[in-house]
C-alpha cells in the first residue's frame, strides 16, 4: 500500500510528469520485429548469443550504478569544443547517456525520443549529455541527423566508457556480421576497437557528482524510457 501511494505521489509530484512521454521501447520493438522478419535463423542466433555473451561477462553488475561517485571526464564535443562533466554539475543535474553510433538503428530512435523531452528535462533544472565512440565528425553526422538541440561528446578511445565498466566485446560472429554492412573504425577512428562497445546505459547524477538513477542492459535493444528518466530527475528535487 505504501509503494502504491508513494507512486500515486510522484505521479502527481510534477505537471512534468503528467505531460506526454513516448514510449521508447513500443518504437524500438516495431523497428526490431521488421529487422529480425528479414534476417536469416542464423543471424538471429548470432545476435542473441551476443547478448547472452554480455550477460555472461556480467558487464551490467560491475558498471557504475546508483550511489557510485560519477567519474569525472573531459570529452570534445561535435564543434571542436571541450565539455567536463564537474563543470557541467555546478549548473544542475546531468542526464549522461551513451549510444552505440549513428549505424545502430535503435541508437537513432533513442536519441530522437530524448530530444522529445529535453524542454521537460531542462525544466527540471538538468540538461542532457550523450556520449557514444563515434569520432566528433561522425557525431556531428549524428546530432544533424536526428536534430539534436543537446550536447553529444565523443569518447572515440572508449576511456571514459572503460571508467563507467560500460565496454563489452562483440562475439567474433556479430563482429563479422557488423563487418559486412560498415566498418567500426569508419566511425570510431583507426585506432578503435573493432570489437568493443558500450553499453547504451543511462545515469542521472546529481550536482554532487552521485549517480541517483541509472539504467543497465546487457540487450542492446533496451533502452531507458523517458517518463523514467524525467521521474528520477522529479525525485531529486
Amino acid at each position: 500500500m505504501r509503494t502504491f501511494l508513494l507512486l500515486l505521489a510522484l505521479s502527481f509530484s510534477s505537471p512534468l510528469l503528467q505531460a506526454e512521454t513516448p514510449f521508447l521501447q513500443s518504437e524500438i520493438d516495431i523497428v526490431k520485429a521488421k529487422n529480425r522478419a528479414k534476417a536469416s535463423p542464423e543471424k538471429l542466433v548470432a545476435y542473441a548469443d551476443g547478448i547472452e555473451a554480455v550477460r555472461k561477462a556480467a558487464v551490467v553488475d560491475s558498471a557504475k550504478t546508483v550511489d557510485d561517485k560519477a567519474p569525472d571526464f573531459t570529452l570534445p564535443t561535435v564543434n571542436g569544443s571541450s565539455l567536463t562533466l564537474s563543470e557541467e554539475l555546478k549548473k544542475g543535474p546531468v542526464v549522461l547517456t551513451w549510444y552505440r553510433g549513428r549505424w545502430c538503428p535503435y541508437c537513432n530512435i533513442q536519441l530522437a525520443a530524448y530530444q522529445k523531452i529535453l524542454p521537460q528535462i531542462e525544466e527540471l533544472g538538468a540538461q542532457l549529455i550523450a556520449v557514444s565512440p563515434e569520432l566528433p565528425d561522425k557525431s556531428l553526422s549524428t546530432t544533424e541527423k536526428n536534430n539534436l538541440r543537446f550536447t553529444v561528446l565523443s569518447d572515440a578511445n572508449l576511456k571514459v566508457a572503460d571508467e563507467y565498466g560500460l565496454i563489452f566485446k562483440l562475439t567474433p560472429e556479430v563482429e563479422r556480421l557488423y563487418g559486412q554492412f560498415f566498418d567500426i573504425r569508419e566511425f570510431n577512428g583507426t585506432e578503435a576497437v573493432a570489437n568493443e562497445l558500450p553499453l547504451a546505459a543511462t545515469y542521472v547524477i546529481g550536482q554532487d557528482g552521485v549517480i541517483r538513477w541509472a539504467f543497465l542492459e546487457a540487450d542492446y535493444t533496451m533502452r531507458a524510457e523517458p517518463r523514467d528518466i524525467l521521474k528520477a530527475l522529479d525525485a531529486l528535487e
